[in-house]
């Protein structure tokens, strides 16, 4: 028997972290189901306003992953999305390394259909990645892919949460625009899908500064081996460092992928089958495929607990139950799909404040070859795209940079986290005075009172 949260969703196990929360597998009693849940792990009012925007998202597409539902317990909250299975594009290319042109085109078209219903709604992901693409465990058959975590997206016009010399992302997944600090718009989404799509080709991370450091400087590069050209003119038009020489819209990036995908060879009898598996895993004992084998206290009367008994059709209210620990959620083990959080790191190159990189000119057939360089291969030879260093895996955190301000360049770097053992060591000393800590526990209990009054109002 898991904890119950609110009467309602009984905790399983946990199968994730996003942004600001522990992802676990729950049951809910209601809709008599396991649903992915979402519980919010930071107690700060930033993390909270971030949460409540995530929760407030209600996208209804077949490849976009939005929150469904969402309940409060004392100081705890949560929201639930559908229970996707099959695991990440992480988990894909780890288990098969670079996928054939024609199964990344229908990831890449499903991927591209859900960004535009995302796009539709005014909001900018701002975190599109593999490990936030999800896959359902469909086997052999046709990928079903889902985008998923909005922890850090926004609605065009919001007010930002962060500062104005951060830039919240993934490292490597950054457009050079969100670099120099522009605001978050589409077309950044959409060089992020470029750099997925040559994650998928490639089984690799690419490396995202020498790509736009060539396109500067010599154009657009020849397809690397094993890229059919017809693909490679749509990923490297996904990839154009200058925003206005991208597609504009999503639903365009699916008709130049749809018209490049007719122009693909017929996958052959002995090309390898790509399988979807189950990767989170069987459920743990108490636990069967139709819920909990036994009644969890804290799970409320009027709700049906007995799998094997039929469900009441009356509407049930979600009530805050008083638990005998306020924060009795044990903390979830490493990620098993996005490992994703906010926190400062050094400033970038001088050169992100320099002048915006100008639009190269498309190749000529008859242009002098194109040279060597790392991650650009010319025709006939093995790319060069550089390995993912253990800092700079394809499912890195999420973090924010600091955009250092051209009319400001003596800005300080932020002071990096400290580690977790320098932290450990830092808890070990004396606290602060008095007249120091009663302001702070006064400041944060108001934060607390407002983060859940807005929770009342929605």
């Amino acid at each position: 028997m898991g904890e119950v949260f609110a009467g309602r969703y009984e905790l399983v196990d946990p199968i994730g972290r996003g942004g600001v929360g522990a992802v676990w597998r729950a049951w809910d009693h209601r809709r008599r189901r396991y649903v992915a849940a979402k519980v919010l792990q930071q107690r700060d009012a930033h993390s909270l306003l971030r949460f409540v925007r995530e929760q407030a998202l209600r996208i209804d597409h077949p490849h976009v992953l939005a929150p469904a539902s969402w309940a409060a317990d004392d100081d705890q909250v949560l929201f639930t999305m559908d229970l996707v299975t099959g695991g990440s594009l992480v988990h894909l290319v780890g288990d098969y390394g670079p996928l054939p042109p024609a199964f990344v085109c229908t990831l890449l078209d499903q991927l591209l259909a859900g960004l535009a219903a995302v796009h539709a709604e005014d909001v900018v992901h701002r975190d599109v990645k593999p490990a936030n693409v999800l896959l359902e465990a469909t086997g052999t058959g046709r990928p079903r892919l889902r985008l998923s975590d909005f922890g850090i997206a926004m609605r065009l016009g919001e007010p930002r949460l962060t500062e104005t010399n951060l830039v919240v992302g993934t490292p490597g997944y950054l457009a050079p625009e969100q670099m120099m600090g522009a605001e978050p718009d589409f077309a950044a989404d959409l060089f992020a899908v470029g750099l997925v799509a040559l994650y998928l080709l490639e089984g690799a991370k690419p490396d995202a500064k020498a790509l736009v450091r060539y396109f500067a400087e010599h154009g657009t590069p020849p397809a690397p081996q094993g890229i059919p050209e017809p693909l490679w003119q749509v990923v490297a038009t996904l990839l154009q460092p200058d925003p206005e020489a991208r597609f504009r819209t999503a639903t365009g990036a699916r008709k130049a992928l749809a018209a490049a995908a007719e122009l693909l060879p017929e996958p052959g009898p002995d090309d390898e089958l790509i399988e979807v598996f189950d990767q989170i895993g069987p459920l743990p004992p108490g636990f069967g495929p139709d819920g909990p084998l036994k009644r969890a206290p804290g799970v409320d009367d009027d709700v049906p607990t007995d799998p094997r008994q039929p469900s009441a059709p009356a509407q049930v209210q979600v009530q805050a139950q008083a638990q005998a620990q306020a924060d009795s959620t044990p903390p979830p083990p490493p990620s098993l799909m996005s490992d994703t959080g906010s926190f400062p790191l050094p400033p970038p190159q001088a050169t992100a404040t320099s002048a915006p990189t100008p639009v190269p000119p498309p190749p000529s057939p008859h242009a002098a070859p194109h040279p060597q360089a790392p991650g650009f291969p010319g025709p006939g030879h093995q790319a060069a795209y550089p390995p993912p260093q253990p800092w700079q895996r394809a499912d890195v955190p999420t973090a924010a940079y600091t955009a250092q301000a051209a009319r400001d360049p003596q800005t300080p770097p932020p002071v990096p986290a400290y580690p977790q053992q320098h932290r450990r060591a830092r808890r070990r000393r004396p606290g602060p005075p008095a007249r120091v800590a009663v302001p702070l526990l006064l400041l944060a209990l108001a934060c607390y009172a407002v983060g859940f009054w807005a929770l009342t109002r929605l």
